[in-house]
Order: C-alpha cells, then structure tokens, then sequence
C-alpha cells in the first residue's frame, strides 16, 4: 500500500498526471547546419508537443533566470529542431526542452554539455570539374554564406606546380585555368570557414583531358556549307561567261523570208541532163538578144 501510494505521489501532482521529461539531448552539427534532437514522451493516441528554449554565453553567466525560446520551433510536434538561427555567435550555448499535451507539462530536459558551432563537422565538398572550349571550370555545391572554398589546380605532368584559387560562392561556375589541348588537369577543394577557424579535409582529386586541337563539327559544317555555294557560284559564272561568248563572237544569223524555203522538197523540179542543157540554151539565147537590144539603142542615140 505505502508503494502505491509513492508511485501515486510521483505521477500525480494536485490530481493531474505529469508528464515524463523528454531524455537523450544531442546535437548533431555538420557544415555549421545544427540540429537539436531529443527521444519522444510516448503518449498512446495522442500529440505531444515540445518547446526548446537557450542560453548564450551572457544570459548563462549573468542573466542565468533568462531563457530565449527558439525562433524555429517553440511549440512543435517533432522531435527536432533547426537552431541555426540561434547560434549566432562561437560560444557555449544551453538548450533545453519539455513536453506538454493539453494543461499538461513535463520538468525541463537541459542538454548534458553546452554547445558550442566549432564543433560543427566540416565535410570536403561535393564539385564538378569540366572543360569548356579552352577553359577549365569547376562548380563547387553551395554551403551557406559562411563557407569559402580552396580550389588547388595542376596540369598532371612531372615538376608542374600547384595553382591555389579561393572561391567566395558555391554553384557557380568559376574559371581557372586555359587548357592546352591534350594536356590533363586536376583539380581538388577543400571548404573554409572563417567564423570558426577551421577548414574541412580536400575532396577526392578529379581531372579532365583536354582534346586535341581538330576543327569542331560545326565549323567543319559550315566549311562544307560554304564549299558548296562557293561551288555552285563558279560553274553558274563559267556557264554565263560561256553564253555571253558565244552571242558576242558567233551570233546566230537571221536568214530574210525571201530566202527561206518554204515549199515542201517534194514539190522541187529536178531536171534531167538534156532539161539542164536546154535551159542553158534558153539563158544563154535571152542574154544574146538583151546584147542585140543595148547595142540598137546606142547606136540610136548616136544617130
């Protein structure tokens, strides 16, 4: 009885049950993104909602009754929180968290160890290294405002030195270097932060070749393109340079009508030897009489 009676005096209080407190605070913190997570206060059927509360440096050692509640969950229903927004600066924070459901609110939870953001894990950065052309480009992921990027570049021959470029922003392209053609590059970053002194390790080195120099397929196009017009343009001048010779040296003659035949050559009188002859006669006796006729007509005038 006296055992019931303490189990009764631990869960109740003023006849209203209490809520257990949440357990096992963390925070887990890469590429200075902070999460504060917690276990669940199992409650059968029904929504347990959380609030989280913190501390900076200055409230803990003078304002210590001083406790800000989270910009980004305060209440909510999971069982994490973004508190990037809250660590704002590189000093040991405190959190807390309690449960409620209904009027119902559990003691608070305080994280075991105070967090501080240069503890966050730096992660070597995802890239993508590429040629354009003549250039070699890198695209770097994009970590937040707080990150820089050391990109360090080599052509991969005996003796070559190393080229060290820092990149103020990620997903962008950024030009490094101008190829030579048939050479190999390689590339390799590593993210910095500032706010925190710190830097991640260098991502896994990727390289690129650079063709060798050959005329690109669309040049080569038009080339061929251009061939074919230049082409067509020379034999269309030699054909005109041609007609315009022909009609200027050898113009084609336009017989008169009265010299065309226009009777069928079935109709021509073809003559026999003795035809022929009699018709020289004929001619020849004409033209002695047209000579008998002038000579009268002279002497004529004469007298």
């Amino acid at each position: 009885m006296w055992l019931f009676c303490s189990l009764i005096s631990c869960f109740l209080t003023g006849g209203v049950a209490v809520l257990p407190a949440p357990q096992n605070l963390t925070v887990l913190s890469t590429n200075m993104k902070h999460l504060l997570m917690w276990n669940p206060v199992a409650q059968p059927m029904e929504t347990v909602f959380y609030s989280v509360e913190y501390q900076g440096e200055f409230e803990s050692l003078y304002m210590s009754h001083v406790w800000i509640p989270s910009s980004q969950c305060s209440p909510t229903s999971g069982l994490a929180c973004d508190i990037t927004d809250d660590v704002i600066a590189t000093v040991p924070y405190n959190f807390r968290v309690r449960a409620t459901l209904g009027s119902r609110t559990s003691a608070w939870s305080t994280l075991e160890h105070p967090f501080n953001r240069n503890s966050t894990v730096l992660t070597a950065p995802r890239m993508e290294v590429t040629e354009h052309g003549l250039h070699l480009v890198i695209k770097l992921e994009d970590l937040g405002p707080q990150f820089e990027f050391r990109v360090v570049y080599w052509r991969r021959e005996p003796g070559t030195m190393e080229h060290i470029k820092v990149v103020k922003n990620g997903d962008i392209p950024v030009h490094l270097e101008t190829m030579e053609p048939g050479a190999v590059y390689c590339v390799k970053a590593q993210a910095l932060v500032k706010l925190i002194g710190r830097h991640s390790a260098f991502s896994q080195t990727q390289c690129v070749e650079m063709p060798e120099e050959s005329l690109p397929l669309a040049l080569a196009l038009f080339a061929f393109v251009g061939f074919l017009l230049i082409l067509m343009v020379v034999l269309l001048s030699i054909w005109k340079t041609g007609q315009l010779l022909r009609y200027s040296c050898c113009p084609a003659v336009v017989l008169p009508d009265t010299l065309k035949i226009t009777s069928s050559s079935q109709e021509l009188i073809t003559c026999s030897k003795e035809d022929v002859d009699a018709c020289a006669v004929a001619v020849l006796a004409s033209e002695h009489l047209f000579g008998v006729w002038i000579s009268d007509w002279r002497k004529g005038l004469m007298d």
